[in-house]
């Protein structure tokens, strides 16, 4: 077992003292290490018997400008900043002892908890960590809101940020989310909020403990009103992945998988969050098997260099369905005349590589191990955009019918969720 799927708790305890940003009021937290299975759990020192919150999915009870958990009748305000720093600093196990209902805000990012548990020192325990991974796409819409979830042997997230007034030009950014990555950039981004909001928060007793030392403040006019100005270019939407990281830890373990969410919030985070959850422990009933690297792709497919079109297989469910992937780099030999210049992958060999990965998902059986698939009948193909150096082709190939030796899948090449090009595919296997 390698140090990456073992769980950690910190080496020692690490407090901290500030106000809650939403209810304003004072409180202290202290990280305490816990045992190999005990989970990331908040502890109410200021209630009677130190009741203990779970901050766990079935546990939240409202996500209005954050994400409140609640438990044993005690509740914990505005969990995910965090929650995040803990998830993206690889902590599985804490006890998180705080003296009121809402976390420090500290700076309004989740650097102050990263540089915590950097100071306390993560601890490897003899056990092994648990992910959340399934292997089909899942998918989730809400009038502007939209969320996918595509199968990667890595935590990734792809976030579109939008407003319909414009006010914040639309971005969008594709990020791993490694302990490197949050620590030098996720962790710092501050949470943000509008000069026009502050009424409506007052209103309704939020961001009682906000100010401009823990929040980045927009002018009606769009501008930055923090004199320093903002600390990365993208601070808005890493603090939006920010807080997907910390809503998505709700799920109890960490998450491998490509996230592409737009214009999300912690609500919509925690539905989807859900629905994954769900389909995990779904997928824990059913016969998979594990991701296959290139040399057990290369014993059996027969194609080889220059032709072999697949590098990884993700999921293979026997006789159902399988997922692929082909990393496109500048170095593809068929780029020098195709075309020089402006190198775009030719649709004929796209089409190719999703009948190699089906190629897998039959040559796999034992009955045809040794054989070569040959195409048969290609019907109701389109290609929707270009696919050029940098992309990451996610192929899924679903099996319609088989009859002995021919058949028939529906196929899919996808772009960061993306579709690019799919359609039917027609072999026989001899």
């Amino acid at each position: 077992m390698t140090e990456a799927h073992r769980q950690h708790t910190l080496a020692k305890p690490y407090k901290c003292e500030g106000l809650g940003l939403h209810t304003g009021k004072p409180v202290s937290m202290e990280f305490v290490p816990a045992p190999v299975n005990t989970g990331l759990v908040f502890v109410r020192t200021d209630l009677a018997g130190n009741p203990r919150v779970r901050p766990i999915l079935s546990n939240v009870v409202a996500t209005n400008r954050g994400t409140i958990i609640s438990e044993h009748g005690a509740s914990v305000h505005t969990v995910e900043h965090v929650m995040s720093a803990l998830r993206g600093c690889g902590i599985d196990n804490l006890l998180i002892m705080i003296s009121n209902e809402e976390p420090p805000a500290l700076d309004g990012s989740a650097s102050n908890f990263v540089e915590m548990i950097e100071q306390a020192g993560r601890l490897e325990q003899d056990a092994e960590q648990t992910c959340c991974f399934v292997k089909e796409i899942l998918t989730l819409s809400d009038a502007d809101k939209s969320m996918t979830y595509l199968p990667s042997d890595k935590f990734e997230v792809t976030y579109k940020l939008a407003y319909s007034d414009n006010l914040v030009a639309p971005r969008h950014l594709h990020i791993e989310v490694s302990h490197e990555m949050f620590k030098k950039r996720i962790c710092r981004a501050r949470t943000f909020g509008f000069e026009r909001e502050f009424a409506m928060l007052k209103e309704h007793n939020l961001a009682r403990g906000g100010s401009l030392e823990n929040a980045v403040v927009i002018d009606n006019d769009g501008k930055v009103v923090n004199p320093e100005g903002l600390r990365d270019e993208d601070e808005l939407i890493l603090h939006k992945i920010l807080d997907l990281v910390g809503d998505f830890s709700l799920i109890g373990m960490p998450v491998r998988g490509h996230i592409i969410a737009d214009r999300t919030g912690h609500g919509f985070n925690v539905k989807f969050a859900k629905m994954l959850s769900a389909k995990y422990a779904e997928s824990q009933q059913r016969k998979e098997y594990e991701m296959m690297y290139i040399e057990e792709i290369k014993t059996i497919l027969p194609h080889r260099y220059p032709f072999l079109l697949v590098d990884r297989i993700l999921s293979l469910v026997p006789g159902e369905s399988i997922v692929g992937i082909k990393n496109v780099t500048a170095n593809e030999e068929f780029f020098n005349g195709h075309f020089p210049g402006k190198p775009v992958m030719p649709g004929v060999l796209m089409v190719e590589a999703m009948a190699q990965v089906a190629g897998v998902l039959f040559l796999s059986q034992p009955e045809h191990k040794g054989k070569v698939p040959f195409f048969c009948g290609i019907d109701k193909v389109r290609f929707r955009r270009p696919v050029v150096p940098g992309d990451r082709l996610e192929f899924h190939i679903k099996v319609l019918k088989v009859r002995g030796n021919t058949g028939k899948v529906e196929a899919e090449a996808r772009v960061d969720g993306e579709l690019v090009t799919g359609g039917e595919l027609m072999f026989q296997i001899v």
